[in-house]
């Protein structure tokens, strides 16, 4: 394994590679969640019910994934990059790890399928997360 993607340094230390990935992951979940936070908090219902049927059952439930998701993504990014409370980093990735754990079973029992995998690995890029920012390659908070 090459020198940049080790887990860790030869101290013991998280190596830059992990860092490096964490990062990358964190903005692929963060711009895939407000993207999908985004249309389930601005899409008319009207609108999201043709492409979700089970909307027009519980109109209000997508407003709040919506909003957990852009909440989730913002809380991805602004506390590790601010190094302000960068802890919260690792909770909004153990929360939307939460949400994916339940949007698997939600599309097999809405007889979609089809579409489990989707949050399936969104769930697993957000455990890596969570695990990498609350073990391995914890962001330290600003003196």
């Amino acid at each position: 394994m090459s020198a940049s993607l080790e887990a860790t340094s030869p101290a013991g230390s998280p190596g830059k590679g992990l860092h490096v990935w964490l990062w990358i992951v964190q903005g692929l979940l963060a711009a895939a969640f407000l993207m999908a936070g985004g249309m389930k908090l601005f899409t008319p219902i009207a609108q999201l019910s043709q492409k979700m049927p089970w909307v027009a059952q519980a109109p209000l439930l997508p407003r709040f994934i919506g909003v957990s998701e852009i909440a989730g993504a913002l809380g991805l990014i602004l506390p590790a990059a601010t190094r302000v409370k960068p802890g919260l980093t690792a909770l909004a990735a153990l929360g939307l790890l939460t949400i994916m754990v339940l949007a698997v079973p939600f599309h097999f029992m809405q007889n979609d399928a089809a579409h489990a995998p989707i949050p399936a690995v969104l769930g697993l890029l957000a455990a890596f997360v969570a695990w990498g920012r609350f073990r391995k390659a914890p962001i330290p908070a600003r003196t």
